[in-house]
């Protein structure tokens, strides 16, 4: 996890990714499956991991592709960037050609792997 959406509570959404090579890149903005509980747990861990530059290597996009926009510039200014320290796992519906996660869904923190294991599974 590279970032978040920030709203008045807390967060809105995670912004997901995974490495290649050593570049993290971005696969998915994710909101399904936070409940305002694991909100609640994982803000100030959030917080906490706070940094002034975007970590994803391929941010800002400008693609448009049928299930939605990419991250523009714009956006950027709205968004919140922590240290990839934390990762999560995130249930999905398949890759989309523009390589983003379709209908992605929080499931759970994983302190089992290091941020630097997440790859794309083919």
């Amino acid at each position: 996890m590279g970032g978040f959406k920030p709203n008045a509570n807390g967060f809105e959404s995670l912004l997901v990714g995974y490495y290649e090579g050593r570049k993290l890149l971005f696969a998915s903005k994710v909101r399904a499956g936070l409940t305002p509980h694991i909100r609640a747990e994982l803000f100030p861990v959030l917080k906490s991991l706070a940094q002034p530059k975007c970590p994803f290597a391929n941010l800002p996009s400008s693609k448009t592709g049928h299930w939605g926009e990419g991250i523009s510039t714009e956006d950027m200014t709205a968004l919140r960037w922590v240290k990839p320290k934390i990762v999560v796992e995130v249930s999905f519906v398949e890759w989309t050609r523009d390589g983003l996660l379709r209908h992605p869904e929080f499931v759970g923190v994983r302190d089992d792997k290091s941020p630097g294991e997440i790859r794309r599974e083919p």
